[in-house]
């Protein structure tokens, strides 16, 4: 299979040193629980203890953790050659209440838009993620392996910082009380449902949606669309301290047709993973995929199709 990259760099390119850095925090992780109804797309989930989880990420394991998109590269390793079809139903769009590109620009803080921060396997990792709308005011999208091993254990620790610049959290450590990944993700590391939900706990009070605004969703949209795509990309040359984006029309990934995901042009790194797509040509767009993984010399970042698993575990993680 062709050799993958952490989003324009080698997913092992990580330095002993900085996997040395790294410490663990107390709470073991939740093993994935399948739904057992066959007649509808199944559905696993976690509750997350968040005890300390805000504390525990000082500025220091902030700046020192691992990009996740090296738990992509892990799971594609495993060889995951699943031909099945995405399941597709119909075009779904929830509206919230409120030209082509290689080089990723930088951009201001976007307030629903974030870094996630999480320890898998005694490890701290970072990713990216969004506010999407939702029932309960309070649900993050990111990528599949950004909340769980694929196939595995769930996340500790997780946490969701929006508007992240220079080490500030200007809207607060959200921590996760629920995690939530197609089944066909955190039981098989399947490539084309790397997608995750988290519910965020309220903090001083409030709801997430209360603070920051959300994103509307799509889901079983038309493929080949033109998108914005964000992230924290932290690996050389970005440090992963401010918000990047690329924007251009997407295609079929030609390595692994398999995967049925989709590619716009675009070198963020490391880091970028779970950010997410809009369509559209700004972040003002409905939510339709999220940055999921890369090839060794080639500055295109794919995403998974959004179809019915995805958006049944969306409605599980929004209403709960």
């Amino acid at each position: 299979m062709t050799r993958t990259r952490s989003l324009a760099t080698s997913f092992l390119s990580l330095s002993a040193a900085a996997l040395l850095a790294l410490t663990t925090a107390g709470g073991a992780s939740a093993a994935p629980s399948a739904s057992s109804d066959k007649e509808q797309p199944s559905v696993t989930s976690a509750v997350v203890d968040s005890t300390g989880a805000a504390d525990y990420w000082t500025a220091d394991r902030m700046r020192n953790a691992i990009p996740g998109d090296v738990l992509a590269g892990k799971a594609l390793e495993r060889g995951n050659t699943s031909a099945a079809p995405v399941e597709k139903g119909k075009n779904t769009k929830i509206q919230a209440g409120k030209g082509k590109t290689t080089i990723a620009v930088s951009e201001n803080p976007v307030d629903h838009i974030g870094k996630v921060f999480f320890t898998l396997a005694g490890s701290n990792y970072v990713c990216s993620g969004n506010a999407v709308v939702s029932n309960n005011k309070s649900t993050v999208s990111t990528a599949g392996h950004c909340l769980n091993e694929g196939p595995g254990a769930f996340a500790t620790n997780f946490i969701f910082v929006p508007a992240y610049l220079n080490g500030a959290a200007p809207y607060g450590k959200w921590t996760a009380k629920t995690l939530y990944a197609p089944a066909q993700w955190s039981n098989d590391g399947n490539m084309q449902y790397d997608t995750g939900f988290a519910v965020m706990n309220t903090l001083n009070g409030n709801f997430l949606s209360d603070v920051v605004n959300e994103s509307g969703v799509e889901f079983n949209a038309a493929r080949g669309l033109t998108y914005k795509a964000y992230g924290y990309p932290a690996a050389s040359p970005f440090n992963g301290e401010s918000l990047k984006s690329c924007y251009g029309p997407a295609s079929n990934d030609p390595n692994n047709p398999q995967f049925l995901t989709q590619g716009i042009s675009c070198d963020m790194t490391g880091g970028s993973s779970g950010g997410p797509w809009f369509i559209g040509s700004n972040a003002g767009g409905l939510q339709n995929s999220i940055n999921s993984y890369g090839y060794s010399r080639s500055p295109v970042m794919y995403g998974p199709y959004w179809g019915t698993v995805i958006q049944q575990t969306y409605t599980s993680a929004a209403a709960s």
